[in-house]
């Protein structure tokens, strides 16, 4: 039998004898033209661009150029299918498209396509005639290995360089699979079963994906929030924002041939679950707690959440690549209840901290506020009780303060927004009335948000802890207490998401258009910066993974006028102190040691540039990662005096079984107990304290 690397006929070969005039090839293979709707939106949609955009772009040689990099790449993002002389034959279009896109021309862009159509069939068909050879034929003890990222990789020269490609990738997931636990034959029939499903979706392809997918590759040149949706995609845009709010409550997007957790939302199923995280990316899907996993790679976003949505409290069950996971080999599967957001679990909620400095004991209050919320159709009908983000801090801001309180962490990680108006309204709970934003439009005028409200409703020392998943109006809220100087803003830099959107209407489908920009009163923009806290913890998450800087095209960082504000305290004397105290205290904290050394291995994770396909090699790393987890685990259980884990599965089953439990108790989480421990430095380091003892004056 033919080893691994003898294995299948080449690519042009296969094509010019049994694939050319294959049934398959013949039942997949369609040439697609423009709509007659389709030049119409064309023009709609440039001239809403052209007049409604917040840039203010111009369409020449250098948005051509731009567009057509990013349309060759939406269609072969990791460069699988065209070859060098190909893409150079494309190279007339380069900086023809803006041309195109003014006459309402849409010929180069079904152009390119078919004939990437064309390739990828041919290609999935040569896939599944090398999956129908003899299993032997996969050689695992050879030493080899296959490129991780190919994002920068250059265009292959020949469709035979493309063919040895092909059956490392192959190989590389039939190996995977193998590794977790299927037999050879088992993996190649899920491989089979894939590729058929791309094949199949690929029959099924109309021009109306083809134009979405084109101006797409023009709107977002602009910045990566201004899309344009298909009739389609525009009655289901909540699939894009949420999994409806009976599903999992999941903001996804397509990753190349994966489907990615963008978000979670606050106190939806999968956030109270636990489990799924931001950056995990699903493999397959099953209904119930025993339905068959189907496997759902290389499928699109609509169909993927189709397969997720369903009926209230029903089963889901997801398989998982983490995002923490060092190769694709590392899945889980995990469970969750779908089941309706419900308002009031999205509620702010309190805590208390209680510390000892000293021989002297406090109280530190924390409030998490999961999401900016208000229930617009109660205040709509000027109901005195409706609920909202402020109302609610401001109740609970009244009951710790009747259990004497010393300080008080606002915890906004993983807040992705929500109501600007409450933001607004947040910040006046802090400070004696003032400005909180400003917005800046596509004319240049700058609109200021300001709370009228001259009551303060806590005057005391605050930490507001924020992470990579803190956004919008978390940004907002986070960059004003800042700059009001009222609050020490503490965790990681947040994600940067400073622009906002409006839906406009078109024809055919929507347009939704990128027509304003937030600013702190400082005059610094929250866009792609984000805001940065005055005490930086470590972080998991991977800024060039997670967050607006992340995205391409991302709208710059700038400034505008700042507006006069008052200053609540002058904190640049205090930082350096308070940092290095930070500091000495998280170098002997079990959990920031845990934290640090897992950013450290997964650093180095990120860093290999290759895999084994080597089946030994693989195992080897595989366990060896394992036992790193396992002792880091017990290095720090040791530390906090628990009892050690004595197997990976063991640690596992515990930490799957701590993962699907209500969050843990404000007292039992570091960077929470971390932040209170600021606060009680700011407390013995600020000599002017107001009548109650412990209030800073305002």
């Amino acid at each position: 039998m033919l080893s691994f690397a003898l294995g299948a006929a080449s690519y042009s070969e296969t094509t010019t004898a049994a694939i050319s005039d294959s049934i398959e090839v013949k039942d997949y293979l369609t040439t697609l033209s423009p709509d007659n709707i389709h030049p119409k939106t064309n023009r709609e949609i440039v001239l809403s661009l052209l007049k409604g955009h917040y840039s203010s772009p111009t369409i020449d040689d250098t948005l051509s150029s731009h567009m057509f990099d990013s349309y060759l790449k939406s269609l072969d993002p990791n460069k699988l299918y065209w070859t060098k002389s190909e893409i150079k034959a494309f190279q007339k279009y380069r900086l023809n498209l803006d041309n195109a896109l003014l006459t309402n021309d849409l010929s180069a862009a079904f152009d390119i396509f078919n004939q990437y159509q064309n390739k990828m069939i041919h290609r999935m068909v040569w896939v599944q005639e090398l999956l129908a050879k003899e299993a032997s034929i996969w050689d695992f003890e050879k030493k080899e290995s296959l490129v991780i990222d190919r994002e920068d990789a250059k265009w292959a020269e020949t469709d035979e360089e493309l063919d040895e490609l092909w059956k490392k990738r192959i190989k590389n997931s039939l190996l995977g699979l193998k590794l977790a636990g299927k037999t050879v034959e088992e993996a190649t029939e899920t491989l089979q079963k894939r590729f058929k499903n791309q094949l199949h979706r690929a029959g099924q392809t109309k021009s109306e994906d083809v134009f979405e997918l084109y101006m797409n590759a023009f709107t977002m040149t602009f910045d990566p929030h201004t899309n344009y949706l298909s009739p389609r995609d525009a009655e289901n845009f909540d699939i894009n924002m949420s999994l409806s709010l009976e599903g999992i409550g999941a903001v996804l997007q397509s990753d190349n041939e994966f489907t990615k957790v963008v978000r979670l939302i606050a106190a939806g199923p999968a956030d109270k679950a636990g489990e799924l995280k931001p950056g995990d990316r699903i493999v397959s899907v099953g209904q119930d707690e025993t339905g068959e996993m189907v496997d759902v790679v290389g499928e699109r976003l609509d169909d993927v959440v189709k397969k997720i949505r369903g009926k209230r409290d029903t089963t889901v069950r997801l398989e998982i690549i983490p995002a923490s996971a060092s190769d694709i080999t590392q899945t889980k599967t995990i469970s969750i209840v779908r089941n309706k957001v419900k308002l009031e679990e999205q509620s702010a909620q309190k805590d208390i901290i209680e510390l000892t400095r000293n021989g002297e004991s406090y109280k530190i209050g924390v409030i998490n506020i999961p999401t900016f919320y208000m229930d617009f159709e109660a205040y709509r009908k000027r109901d005195p009780n409706y609920k909202s983000t402020s109302r609610d801090v401001k109740r609970l801001i009244g009951e710790l303060e009747q259990e004497g309180i010393d300080g008080l962490v606002i915890d906004l990680r993983n807040n992705g927004g929500g109501s600007l108006f409450e933001a607004r309204e947040l910040t006046g709970l802090f400070i004696k009335q003032g400005p909180a934003v400003q917005v800046r439009y596509t004319d240049q005028k700058v609109e200021v948000h300001t709370n009228d409200d001259p009551n303060v409703y806590y005057n005391g020392p605050m930490t507001v802890l924020v992470n990579r998943l803190s956004a919008s109006a978390s940004e907002i809220f986070a960059g004003a207490m800042q700059d009001y100087k009222r609050a020490i803003i503490v965790g990681g830099q947040t994600f940067g998401k400073g622009t906002v959107q409006s839906l406009q209407r078109l024809r055919h489908g929507e347009l939704k258009l990128t027509q304003a920009k937030f600013y702190r009163i400082s005059g610094q923009s929250t866009q792609e910066q984000g805001v940065i806290p005055d005490i930086i913890y470590p972080s998991l998450y991977d800024k060039d993974v997670v967050g607006e800087s992340s995205l391409e095209n991302a709208l710059p960082w700038d400034t505008i006028r700042p507006i006069h504000h008052k200053k609540y305290g002058d904190f640049s004397g205090l930082i350096s102190t308070l940092d290095a105290r930070h500091q000495r205290r998280i170098e002997s904290n079990p959990d920031f040691q845990y934290l640090n050394k897992q950013i450290e291995r997964i650093n180095e994770q990120r860093e290999k540039e290759h895999v084994s396909l080597n089946e030994q090699e693989r195992k080897a790393e595989r366990e060896s990662l394992e036992l790193t987890s396992l002792e880091l685990e017990n290095q720090r259980r040791k530390a906090k005096g628990e009892a050690a884990f004595k197997t990976v599965e063991e640690m596992n089953e515990f930490n799957s079984n701590q993962e699907s439990t209500d969050k843990k108790p404000a007292q039992d989480d570091a960077a929470l107990v971390e932040s209170s421990e600021i606060l009680i430095d700011i407390l013995s380091l600020t000599p002017q304290v107001a009548d109650n003892g412990r209030a800073l004056k305002l």
